[in-house]
């Protein structure tokens, strides 16, 4: 036998040795997964036919107020709603417990979807940014529309499944939602009663959510807009996909807009980079949406 034949004959044995263990075994049987207490989950539609799994975390037994639950929304709802759910589960007893939480995600067990680029920034630039190029094969520019489902018929489905505040609804975004976050602020200022924008994408687009800022503070200070949303900005300080400083500077250009009704927090956490601020900024975001204020 030539040695070429050898070695194929040594690799067919190993290859059958190490398959018999797995053939010997008796199969066992999955175990089962894990289910969240106090927690709704189902699919549902928007008007553009755009598909968008939604869970939602509810008091199980506690007595609703008479005005309703206040709602926090929360955005790349498969990565990021078992860490809100569960902190408000926790603290049922007390203020921010006594509410509900509705993770916004797609059907899919993947933590991100690429669908997040239609949904949360504006359309990608053309040509796209050296930055961003490798993302300009996704379809993009569809945040308006997902607003308009946010605000709209989620907003409904939520209210005939559940007593609610229709005055207290809130939104929390990360990195591109967070940028999405801002964009509703901007210009619909009026449908959240508080905003939390994490490590937001302000880089996108080179900039161009300034834009934005510069439409919203003229209108603002002008008295178009009235009353609006409040606003809390986080971000990390290892953040080297949003430059922490970005979101510092913003903060501070906001909290100039006090006097004309904008009431803005900031919160930098120095240990934290881009991925982990959202799990970092649970406890601060359920407190700034759900205390009494």
């Amino acid at each position: 036998m030539t040695n070429r034949g050898l070695w194929k004959q040594l690799a067919a044995s190993v290859v059958m040795l190490l398959a018999l263990p797995a053939m010997a075994a008796p199969k066992q049987p999955s175990p089962p997964g894990y289910t969240l207490p106090s927690t709704h989950m189902w699919d549902m539609a928007s008007d553009a036919g755009e598909i968008y799994r939604i869970f939602v975390s509810f008091p199980a037994a506690t007595e609703a107020p008479a005005d309703g639950f206040p709602v926090l929304y929360v955005l790349d709802g498969n990565a990021s709603f078992a860490a809100f759910a569960e902190a408000r589960r926790i603290q049922e007893r007390f203020d921010i417990g006594k509410s509900i939480v509705v993770g916004v995600g797609y059907p899919t067990d993947q933590t991100y979807d690429a669908r997040r680029l239609n949904d949360y920034p504006p359309a990608m630039l053309d040509p796209p940014p050296k930055l961003w190029r490798q993302l300009a094969k996704y379809k993009s520019g569809g945040r308006d529309t997902f607003l308009d489902f946010l605000t709209g018929k989620l907003r409904t489905e939520i209210a005939s499944r559940y007593k609610v505040d229709l005055d207290r609804q809130s939104l929390f975004g990360h990195s591109l939602g967070g940028l999405f976050a801002l964009h509703a602020l901007f210009t619909r200022p009026q449908a959240f009663h508080s905003i939390v924008a994490a490590s937001p994408s302000q880089e996108w687009n080179e900039q161009g959510v300034l834009d934005e800022e510069r439409e919203f503070t003229a209108r603002l200070t002008s008295g178009k807009v009235g009353k609006t949303s409040r606003l809390l900005v986080v971000v990390g300080g290892r953040d080297i996909d949003d430059d922490p400083y970005v979101g510092e500077a913003f903060t501070k250009r906001m909290e100039l807009l006090s006097g004309y009704g904008l009431r803005t927090r900031f919160r930098r956490y120095e240990e934290e980079g881009h991925m982990t601020v959202p799990a970092r900024a649970v406890t601060d975001t359920l407190r700034f949406v759900f205390e009494s204020h």
